[in-house]
């Protein structure tokens, strides 16, 4: 095990992490701290099957990577193995069209484009800082979520806005979840190798989703925007609105601005609607119990990808693939099939056994033999894109 990669995904509240090791293929280790800023954080760690909890006296960012580093001091072998870090960073602007080995530059250009995403930045930087501290001697790297989507062209990135706003602000549609497009491009073409060639659609649905067309393996559009909360209704924020509403809430319920926009990414979406969850397997379970509000919940879901993916597809010469990954979009067979449905007008359409069928966590084929488009359930692995890059970058800088 010499090319392991330490993995951090630092949140506004939670911090992830994971080391992988041979190429990304092997999960070491895993675990989540969470509930940081608040009074009751704790840190959970899996390793050779086993699952640790411990809490975090003072749950902040800083703490949670000092109890990783410590646990890691516990297992000298495991650490000595460490040959970097590898950051996701979710907002990397227009400065970052790859991933980067971090120096005083990235960081500069980091805090630059910080106020384009304003609940993840501050934590990317801190995560950043921290790391940097208490590894000092391994090479660190950025694995930008915008990045993939760099190769849009202007006429689909611009907003119908005075273009003063983007020449001044960088107001423009960014997109995001690029890490694993680009693992689902790859993978797809592992698969099939003619599609690098052809035009495929991806459908990234978790409590945060979004689409993307992606031709020839460059991404040529997608759902989110400046921001996540654009696009596809999700888990929790309601996707695209009329900009109109986000005045008439502010009004009727007497909230500022900020506070409406807080409405729309954390009380709206499968939640608001179902007034249930965000969850869709709690709500698949109630939409069975008769639960009408669940059922609506999941059929505007469906609806709106499908209307996205169809929306995304107009930058493609054809549809050739279509692919499902996130966690809804791996394991709901209810929402793949609702989502074809919807698009019976297209000639796709799904082979309902084979969606039945589909073996959890595997690849699977699940077109009808009669669908102009290929169907596939495609698992994404962000983790091992940020691993694999990482390992790439560092042993190009050596």
């Amino acid at each position: 095990m010499d090319d392991a990669i330490l993995v951090i995904n630092s949140g506004s509240s939670s911090l992830k992490f994971a080391i992988l090791a041979q190429a990304g293929n092997q999960l070491v280790v895993e675990g989540i701290a969470e509930g940081l800023g608040s009074s009751a954080g704790h840190l959970t760690i899996k390793c050779d099957g086993r699952k640790t909890v411990q809490e975090l006296t003072q749950a902040d960012h800083k703490n949670a990577l000092v109890k990783i580093n410590s646990w890691l001091e516990e297992s000298p072998s495991l650490k000595s193995c460490l040959k970097g870090i590898g950051h996701r960073i979710v907002h990397g602007g227009e400065f970052f069209s790859a991933s980067v080995i971090i120096d005083d530059n990235v960081i500069k250009h980091l805090n630059e484009c910080a106020e384009l995403a304003p609940l993840h930045s501050p934590a990317h930087l801190k995560g950043i800082e921290i790391a940097q501290y208490l590894f000092p001697t391994l090479p660190q790297v950025a694995v930008f979520d915008t990045a993939f989507h760099q190769t849009i062209e202007k006429e689909h990135f611009l907003y119908g806005i005075p273009i003063s706003y983007y020449q001044d602000y960088h107001f423009r549609k960014y997109g995001f979840h690029g890490t694993s497009y680009r693992y689902i491009s790859q993978k797809l073409e592992e698969c099939f190798p003619l599609s690098i060639q052809q035009g495929v659609l991806v459908a990234h649905l978790g409590n945060g989703a979004s689409v993307c067309a992606i031709n020839s393996g460059k991404s040529s559009d997608t759902s989110m925007g400046l921001t996540p909360l654009d696009g596809l209704m999700m888990g929790t924020r309601s996707g695209s609105v009329d900009p109109s509403l986000i005045a008439f809430i502010a009004e009727k319920e007497k909230l500022t601005v900020e506070e409406t926009i807080d409405v729309l990414n954390k009380k709206s979406g499968l939640l608001g609607v179902s007034e249930i969850s965000n969850d869709c397997r709690l709500l698949e379970e109630a939409m069975q119990a008769g639960n009408v509000k669940a059922k609506l919940a999941l059929d505007m879901f469906s609806n709106r990808a499908a209307k996205q993916l169809m929306s995304v597809a107009t930058t493609l010469n054809s549809i050739d693939h279509i692919v499902f990954t996130g966690g809804i979009g791996e394991n709901s067979t209810y929402i793949r099939e609702k989502i074809c449905t919807n698009l019976k007008a297209f000639n796709i359409s799904i082979d309902t056994q084979k969606n039945l069928n589909a073996s959890r966590g595997d690849i699977s084929s699940i077109a009808q033999d009669s669908s102009s488009s290929k169907i596939w359930i495609i698992p994404t692995n962000e983790e091992k894109m940020i691993a694999l890059d990482t390992i790439n970058l560092i042993k190009n800088d050596e």
